[in-house]
């Protein structure tokens, strides 16, 4: 037996022979020192085939432009009369359109849409562009000096004042001169997403058509060629086959594939990301698996989401479109969890740790 000696135990290396995980630079996209800059959005189509394909992503994109939006606005009789003949493409409404380009400026980071005015200068139509074809054009100042549409058919460039297009932007930071994609920072999640359906799928399938792994007592060409050409055909049509009962001559073994919980829960947790950085609760789809009260809490903290999303639309609506109109909020829990609040209070005699105030969700308001 070989004499072993612990002293001789070696260390590894793991601090230079594994890479620790970094997170690129970025800089911003802002002026050049030229007397114009331009920007158009490459990514696009890019985005724009992550949204349509990754069903989860388009969910939350949707869900979060339907609770923004999707209960209507207020306005003013004048102010209603004129949006109500807002048709866009022709059979659009004032509604259509305002979730269309809030839906594009979180796929995009931007969205536009064409002014049309009448001589008198009342607004008559708000049409919707495609944003893979808009560019913006800024002075030395940084300021948008005005949009240009590059047409995809001849390459034709059409310029467009500042108050010809209403420009919606999505999470516009720093000096950049454009906004953010809501789709940049959850690539690699929905990358991720995609990789593990596509693994799941030919997991279960193999589950429910199983690999069998044939086992022939001969190594010649043709007879196993013919053999292989009867069993495909009997598998495909659900039929049985008959062999000779020769176990030397022919024997199987069925391949199974466990799927372990580590790679539902990773699933899992890859689903819910979509909805954290979309801002959503998820008890908007059913799916938060939290108690009752949780829900509640999870939901009452993203009325402030909700509530700044609604305020920065309304406030450009009145800027670029010179109309006032105020978007109907999501339902508030705050008076339901005031009404427990106070069922536990006379229940028990003591508070029962919620006592919340309207100041505590008011922006700007309490310590």
């Amino acid at each position: 037996m070989a004499n072993l000696d612990i002293r001789e135990a070696a260390l590894s290396d793991m601090t230079n022979r594994v890479a620790d995980i970094s997170v690129s630079s970025k800089s911003i996209d802002g002026i050049s020192n030229q007397d114009e800059t331009t920007w158009i959005n490459a990514k696009w189509t890019q985005y724009w085939g992550y949204f349509n394909e990754i069903a989860d992503l388009k969910s939350a994109i949707l869900m979060k432009a339907i609770w923004n939006v999707g209960k209507g606005y207020e306005a003013d009789p004048e102010t209603e009369v004129i949006l109500d003949h807002i048709s866009g493409w022709g059979k659009d409404t004032f509604d259509d359109i305002l979730f269309n380009m809030e839906v594009i400026r979180r796929i995009g980071g931007d969205s536009f849409a064409e002014i049309i005015r009448a001589d008198d200068k009342t607004l008559i139509n708000i049409k919707p562009l495609d944003p893979g074809s808009m560019r913006i054009v800024l002075d030395k100042l940084g300021i948008i000096k005005r949009y240009e549409q590059i047409s995809r058919i001849n390459g034709d460039i059409k310029k467009f004042g500042v108050d010809e297009i209403f420009h919606l932007c999505n999470n516009r930071l720093a000096s950049q001169i454009h906004g953010i994609s809501d789709i940049e920072s959850m690539e690699a999640t929905i990358l991720a997403e995609k990789e593990n359906f596509e693994d799941m799928k030919k997991i279960m399938h193999h589950q429910a058509r199983p690999l069998i792994m044939w086992k022939l007592g001969t190594d010649v060409a043709s007879t196993i060629s013919a053999f292989a050409e009867k069993m495909d055909k009997a598998v495909n049509k659900g039929e049985n086959i008959y062999i000779p009962a020769d176990e030397n001559a022919v024997s199987y073994e069925v391949v199974q594939v466990n799927v372990s919980s580590i790679i539902l829960d990773w699933r899992n947790d890859i689903k819910n990301k979509f909805y954290r950085a979309m801002g959503l609760p998820q008890v908007v789809f059913g799916s938060s698996g939290a108690t009752e009260s949780g829900s509640k809490i999870e939901y009452l903290a993203h009325e402030q989401i909700f509530e700044k999303d609604q305020r920065y639309l309304e406030k450009q609506i009145w800027n670029q479109l010179g109309l006032k109109i105020d978007l109907i909020p999501p339902v508030s829990l705050l008076e339901n969890l005031q009404t427990d609040e106070k069922k536990d209070m006379s229940a028990m005699g003591t508070p029962q740790g919620t006592e919340f105030q309207p100041q505590d969700i008011t922006p700007g308001a309490g310590e």
